[in-house]
């Protein structure tokens, strides 16, 4: 009788094993300490939770349903590493929620996710850019549309086609979609995606209606091209964004990868140029930054990282007292992930 408990004991405990098979629990811990100074403000020291990559936490799974097909889904939320704080308190996984059908077809998914131009969430395609959308002045969208997550998403990605693949996102409300559909915030994103051989290249186009809410319609197009020479990647980077009654602007980014000492050294520079018609008197724009990185892998999974960059903008910006627009930033910190 005891062998017999001790063997239905076993097999349970290989049961739950083989079931939690196909889940991964994983995460990343990014804290460091930051120095800035903007324009006719005080130099300020202080402690950055994910600078970079943002700190988060997640689930993801996959099940295999036979003849090609598979449902998974990706469980992530977000949380502040200096305090320990969750990255939204109102949302139990505020980075993304997706559930996903694959196949021959493609890959469809349902649920939050970032756009495509967001830099971050698993449908995101941005390309050209070395220090991506994080790195405080230095992210590719910190002067125009930011990290954008939508809700209530259908996400689209077709099979790779000699290293092509198109990728389509709809949100029926990018907060809600309980209202009637002509008052819900819709979002809108189609793009294409290439990487064979040293090129990886992305062409994105975006459109939010606004139609629920005061700001009037955005539309952006991203242009991003890299090409690996071995230990250099240099890497093109253009946008076009466009609000009505708000910021119309043309940037240009220049960057590179650079393998250098055992680690990565990120450098870029880039060129804003355009109206911000929110502004009163002179709504002509201009702004420039550059800014370096060096990321020193201690392992696997665990690195230091450093950063430094310098931006100024003129016209309308010109007083500007953000650092993001004028001023400077050092940054030195650590990240690790499971």
């Amino acid at each position: 009788m005891r062998k017999s408990l001790i063997a239905l004991a076993v097999m349970g405990a290989s049961t739950v094993a083989f079931a939690a098979s196909n889940v991964t629990l994983y995460g990343v811990i990014e804290e460091g300490v930051v120095v800035q100074k903007a324009k006719h403000k005080d130099t300020t020291v202080s402690l950055k939770s994910g600078f970079d990559q943002g700190s988060r936490w997640g689930l993801k799974g996959t099940e295999e349903l036979g003849n090609g097909y598979a449902v998974s889904f990706i469980l992530e939320q977000g949380f502040n590493a200096d305090t320990g704080a969750a990255g939204d308190s109102s949302k139990a996984f505020n980075r993304e929620t997706m559930m996903f059908v694959s196949g021959g077809f493609g890959k469809l998914g349902f649920g939050r996710t970032g756009a495509l131009s967001s830099g971050a969430q698993s449908q995101q395609i941005l390309t050209g850019w070395a220090l991506g959308t994080g790195y405080s002045m230095s992210a590719w969208n910190s002067l125009t549309s930011g990290t954008l997550r939508v809700d209530n998403a259908i996400a689209y990605a077709s099979p790779v086609f000699n290293g092509l693949s198109l990728h389509a996102i709809y949100s029926n409300g990018i907060v809600d979609d309980t209202s009637k559909w002509s008052e819900n915030n819709h979002y809108y994103g189609i793009g294409a995606k290439y990487q064979a051989n040293a090129i990886k290249s992305s062409l994105i186009f975006e459109a939010i209606d606004n139609k629920g809410a005061e700001e009037k319609r955005v539309f952006t197009i991203n242009y991003g091209l890299e090409y690996n020479l071995g230990s250099v990647t240099p890497m093109f980077a253009y946008q076009w964004y466009n609000q009505d009654g708000g910021k119309k602007v043309n940037q240009f980014g220049l960057s590179a990868k650079v393998s250098v000492g055992g680690g990565d050294a990120l450098v870029g520079g880039r060129y804003l140029f355009g109206h911000n018609e929110a502004l009163t008197g002179d709504d002509k724009v201009r702004s420039w930054n550059v800014g370096a990185a060096y990321v020193y892998p201690l392992s696997k999974r665990t690195a230091l990282k450093a950063y430094a960059g310098y931006a100024d903008s003129s016209k309308g910006w010109k007083n500007k007292e953000d650092p993001l627009y004028n001023g400077y930033t050092f940054l030195v910190g650590m990240r690790t992930s499971f």
